[in-house]
């Protein structure tokens, strides 16, 4: 069987360190070359840091690449040798580079993991597109800018590069599962969807979505503290072009689509839940009540890491997915939601129409570091 070749860019938490170390809280800034690095275990199987003893599935793109039969894992680049020198320990591959342009021109990858800090996450999916890569997936964010998004988005689908964006729950199978019971009418039609924010960079919201942005409300954002994100933090509402309402409000659950025959909602601890319409016969006549059915296999269980998104990009290279669950395109809807939120409620609580106008825009982040 002819493998994929596979690399990775940034051999940070996840490209390479969660299977290795527990995560450490030192800081660094973006262009250091010579890193904070932990104890790294080289030889411990694999290794998630939130959930220790779920050992099991990988976490780092480094990992999951490597346990994939189907691909091969030949390269990586980072500028921090210590970790070059540990992913060779590790893997025993020698052909690394502190140059991710040098290992892009000279490797020819089918498939890349784009795990480098946001700063040059556009520019490297780009490259690697053009240079004929089938598949990418990268880490969350996505991009800091819309602009990005466009280019990372544009250039993938130019090029036929199936592209995922964020190791994220949205990745796991079942939320495939979720939209096949939509599909075929599980819950009925759908009238609308909620989520706990649009965190466009950590969605669960916009796979379910048949339509585009046509308009937004927010109200209730908060300041970006001195050290965080500027992620949304208030609630709105979301109408798409085919009139799909969409509620981010605190306390929802991670998603909620409601049906004119049932609903379903998905928490990380919580997992799936199904609950469909019937018929029950009372003393006073006939009434329709929601009862919570059994979820059909496949059912969430974390931890996820990077093994569903390498997943995702492989079936849509094979042509098994038009394209990955949490595909660029997707989260790059997301954001945008997000974006226009803030607008929304820094202005009062206007009604802002969609696509918007300034790619410039952006969001802050620095929990990348």
């Amino acid at each position: 069987m002819e493998k994929y070749r596979a690399g990775v860019i940034g051999l940070g938490w996840m490209g390479m360190l969660y299977d290795l170390a527990q995560r450490i809280g030192d800081k660094f800034e973006i262009d250091d070359a010579d890193r904070p690095t932990p104890d790294l275990d080289i030889h411990r199987k694999i290794y998630h840091h939130e959930h220790p003893g779920n050992e099991g599935n990988p976490s780092s793109y480094a990992e999951a690449i490597f346990d994939r039969p189907d691909v091969e894992l030949v390269t990586a680049a980072d500028r921090d040798v210590k970790r070059l020198n540990a992913f060779t320990e590790r893997y025993g591959i020698t052909n690394l580079y502190t140059d991710a342009e040098e290992m892009l021109k000279k490797e020819k990858l089918d498939i890349i993991a784009v795990a480098t800090n946001t700063k040059g996450r556009a520019h490297f999916t780009c490259m690697a597109s053009n240079l004929g890569a089938k598949g990418i997936f990268t880490e969350k964010p996505m991009a800091h800018t819309l602009a990005e998004v466009d280019e990372m988005v544009s250039t993938c689908a130019k090029n036929g590069t199936a592209l995922s964006c964020g190791a994220i729950s949205t990745t796991h199978p079942s939320f495939e599962k979720a939209k096949q019971i939509i599909k075929t009418g599980g819950i009925g039609e759908v009238v609308s969807i909620e989520a706990s924010g649009p965190a466009g960079q950590h969605q669960n919201w916009s796979y379910f979505l048949d339509s585009e942005p046509d308009w937004v409300v927010g109200i209730g954002d908060k300041p970006r503290a001195d050290s965080g994100s500027s992620e949304f933090k208030g609630q709105g509402m979301l109408v798409t072009k085919d009139g799909t309402i969409v509620h981010f409000r605190a306390g929802a659950p991670g998603v909620r689509i409601t049906g004119t025959q049932g609903e379903m909602y998905y928490g990380y601890a919580s997992k799936w839940t199904l609950l469909q319409n019937v018929k029950v016969e009372l003393d006073d006549g006939e009434y329709d009540i929601l009862n919570n059915m059994p979820w059909p296999h496949p059912q969430f269980s974390p931890p996820y890491g990077g093994i569903y998104s390498l997943d995702d990009v492989i079936r849509t290279i094979n042509g098994d997915l038009d394209e990955p669950k949490n595909s660029g395109k997707r989260v790059g809807v997301a954001i945008e939601v997000e974006i226009a939120l803030k607008q929304s409620s820094a202005a009062g609580g206007v009604k802002v129409e969609l696509p918007l106008k300034d790619r410039s825009l952006g969001l802050h982040y620095d929990w990348f570091r």
